[in-house]
């Protein structure tokens, strides 16, 4: 599925998880995306923090400020570096099984890697999501995707 990879710690972005989701879990937060660039002039650190209800300026500012401590101690030889943490917005990245199964009933879009019932796009309502697949409603028809061919999901936002 387009589940976020679990880096390995022995990457840089596998280094910066490694630090930043006990901070998340530590604050009340969820870790929904990091995205890292490695940049030519400057690296780019970009997380997208969650909670219930939603999330506030001071949770991303906190959380901003703890992060670049802790990487400026732990990741001492990252250089210069930009860090930006935000809300996942409307169209929120669905990484994890759990995604699906939290976001049923939403307005969801979906890349798959082969074609599907003559497409790669899809944009409809998530149904259902079992063990290996999910089902979303797209023009009054169910379409049954594999988790594996599941390139990119997100929120379809309104």
């Amino acid at each position: 599925m387009s589940f976020e990879k679990q880096e390995d710690t022995g990457t840089l972005k596998g280094k910066i998880r490694a630090v930043a989701l006990p901070l998340c879990q530590a604050e009340g937060l969820e870790l929904v995306c990091l995205e890292f660039n490695p940049g030519e002039n400057e690296k780019m650190v970009r997380i997208y923090i969650d909670k219930p209800g939603g999330i506030t300026m001071d949770d991303c500012a906190s959380v901003s400020r703890q992060l670049g401590d802790l990487i400026d101690i732990h990741l001492e030889r990252i250089g210069s570096y930009r860090l930006e943490v935000s809300s996942p917005g409307p169209n929120r990245p669905l990484n994890q099984k759990e995604d699906f199964h939290r976001f049923t009933g939403e307005r969801i879009k979906i890349e798959t890697y082969e074609a599907v019932e003559g497409q790669k796009k899809f944009t409809g309502i998530l149904e259902k999501t079992n063990d290996d697949s999910v089902v979303i409603a797209v023009d009054d028809k169910k379409v049954e995707i594999a988790d594996l061919l599941i390139s990119k999901a997100m929120l379809a936002g309104q």
